[in-house]
């Protein structure tokens, strides 16, 4: 049973959405074990054809302070070569996960906790939250995150907030593109949910098959070929231009296969 991560299938209007929550108080500082139950969680979520949308939340305190250093101290460089790739893996666990993922995001979003988010397809962040990749300061560098921060806001962006580790403040973080959505603290969480309900319901092959084009980065017009071709063995295509033709847009009703 995990210790600090827990999966949770709301019911009524936020039936379909799954909740991953991470608590490891009081500043959900990221351990190797806590990422590694993230990625069991996010490989159990991907495989549940229940589940429409995922929102991944810590609590609304803070998202997570970033990395245990104390932790991180105590590694030889044989110790860390031989767990590089397996943190690496589980920090982008979220950009595996085929259905839409909202990060819910309040307080602290630093270090591999930002690295984690980075793998959502949304942010929401609350509008007190600081953001930022402070590793340089450790002497180290943000394991994960690198590529998918440059891809999101340029490589020169990227750059400054690496090499510099300073933080972000949530109206910068909605400029640069590091965020989607900036509401109240107390709304971050309902926010989320919100964007997330948007999907219960809908066409579930089609939104994996986008967000694997996404995925793919440099080789996405390969990728989309394939994607796009398979899905006309998809009962949800047959569904939605059949809809489409008789009743125009928005009036499909998928069944997810």
């Amino acid at each position: 049973m995990a210790e600090f991560v827990t999966l949770e299938l709301p019911e009524g209007d936020a039936r379909g959405v799954a909740v991953l929550r991470f608590a490891r108080p009081p500043m959900n500082l990221l351990n190797v074990q806590l990422v590694r139950e993230l990625a069991e969680a996010a490989d159990a979520v991907a495989a549940d054809p229940g589940v429409a949308a995922v929102v991944v939340y810590g609590d609304e305190r803070v998202f997570s302070a970033g990395d245990d250093v104390a932790e991180l101290f105590g590694l030889g460089s044989e110790q860390a070569a031989a767990m590089a790739a397996d943190l690496q893996r589980a920090l982008g666990c979220l950009a595996r996960i085929p259905q839409p993922t909202v990060a819910a995001i309040s307080g602290y979003c630093l270090g591999g906790g930002l690295e984690l988010a980075l793998g959502a397809d949304r942010r929401v962040i609350g509008d007190n939250v600081k953001l930022g990749l402070p590793q340089i300061e450790t002497g180290l560098i943000p394991l994960a995150g690198i590529r998918r921060l440059a891809l999101l806001i340029g490589p020169g962006p990227a750059k400054d907030l690496v090499y510099t580790g300073r933080f972000v403040e949530p109206e910068e973080a909605k400029t640069l593109g590091l965020v989607d959505e900036v509401v109240a603290p107390d709304d971050v969480y309902t926010a989320a949910m919100r964007w997330a309900r948007r999907f219960v319901g809908g066409p579930a092959r089609a939104l994996a098959a986008a967000k694997a084009v996404f995925e793919a980065g440099p080789h996405g017009l390969d990728r989309a070929r394939g994607e796009w071709s398979a899905l006309f063995t998809t009962e949800d295509r047959l569904i939605g231009t059949g809809s489409y033709l008789a009743n125009g847009p928005g009036s499909a009703e998928f069944v997810g296969r």
